[in-house]
């Protein structure tokens, strides 16, 4: 084959291509077009290439400008058929149609009233203190003045991971950590996660949210506890009325249990308050000198006083709702509606 063979072959070869190239490809098309013109044994564009050994040696250099510039067509279109097997299929879209409304997240219920909580208190000069989820029984019983017989030390209420490591059964060992690092005054709010052995039903599950507070200097009593948490109730819930009632904890003494005026029949008595018209949100007292003196604090000259509340069933008050789970079933109908 000459040159001037070898050129109009090509020039065959680049129309077939670009002709090609002008319909839409597919990808058996790509295929077919490698083994017509790239094909080892009997491609078009193969058996030109073998050519051009042959010529005379001033021809090579413009017959392999012009191979070079039909392999690049042949290969283009390859490419072409190649991307058009890997492309969706076309699909009519119907404009008529109304869009999808879209979902856009929000702050969960819990989250919100944890937040509000914490904006109280911080503006009563507390700080907030953070903790460890995987506590010993120590910081978590034993510093908190628990009897090592006590019935929640036990395995069918505790979670524990190892011997003498479990997971917390209240947020109260960051009130011990805090007063063995800092010295008193101390007024801080401690929320976390804390675990118990709990039958998943409408009023409690395994896991869940709470807040403790601890209020340790000289002077401090009783009266600035209930001042305090009543300054609290008003806050949040709005003018409430507010009581406390006797109760026991091993850390506190005396211990009180604090309850509001229900906020769903507002005092007149509802399944929700149990017809008493009021509803509990939180436990309380004066920390007891045997809680002090474990973690290093001097009981003579200080005294102190703290509580803890769970923010998921105050979030349940607010949102007057009948059922905990509500709250951790993942309802995308739910959340939507009381989310922020």
């Amino acid at each position: 084959m000459t040159l001037e063979e070898l050129r109009a072959t090509l020039a065959r070869i680049e129309a077939d291509i670009e002709a090609r190239l002008k319909n839409p490809m597919s990808a058996e098309s790509g295929d077919a077009i490698r083994v017509e013109f790239l094909g080892r044994k009997a491609g078009r564009l193969t058996e030109a290439m073998r050519v051009l050994p042959s010529l005379p040696e001033e021809s090579r250099r413009e017959a392999g400008a012009l191979i070079n510039r039909a392999k690049a067509l042949v290969e283009e279109a390859v490419v072409q058929g190649n991307a058009a097997a890997h492309s969706p299929p076309a699909t009519e879209f119907d404009l008529t149609m109304p869009a999808r409304r879209q979902w856009k997240g929000g702050r969960h219920p819990v989250t919100v009233v944890i937040d509000e909580i914490e904006d109280i208190f911080r503006e009563l000069g507390f700080t907030i203190a953070l903790g460890p989820e995987a506590e010993t029984d120590w910081y978590n019983f034993g510093a908190l003045n628990f009897p090592s017989d006590h019935p929640a030390m036990d395995m069918h209420d505790t979670l524990y991971l190892s011997d003498g490591v479990l997971l917390r059964t209240h947020t109260s060992p960051v009130q011990i950590r805090t007063l063995q690092s800092y010295p008193p005054p101390i007024r801080i709010l401690a929320p976390g996660n804390v675990y118990r052995r709990d039958f998943f039903d409408a009023s409690h599950a395994p896991m869940f949210s709470q807040i403790e507070g601890l209020s340790v200097d000289e002077g401090i009593s009783f009266v600035d506890l209930k001042a305090t948490l009543t300054q609290f109730a008003n806050r949040f819930f709005g003018k409430t009325k507010t009581r406390f009632r006797p109760s026991y904890f091993p850390f506190t003494e005396p211990s009180a249990e604090m309850d509001v005026e229900c906020q769903i029949c507002h005092g007149s008595g509802c399944a929700s308050c149990k017809h008493t018209g009021w509803m509990e949100i939180l436990g309380s007292g004066m920390v007891h000198p045997n809680v002090l003196t474990a973690a290093g604090v001097d009981s003579e000259r200080y005294t102190g006083w703290a509580f803890g509340m769970g923010p998921a069933r105050i979030a349940m008050q607010r949102y007057q709702l009948p059922d905990i789970r509500l709250m951790y079933d993942s309802d995308m109908r739910f959340l939507e509606q009381v989310a922020q």
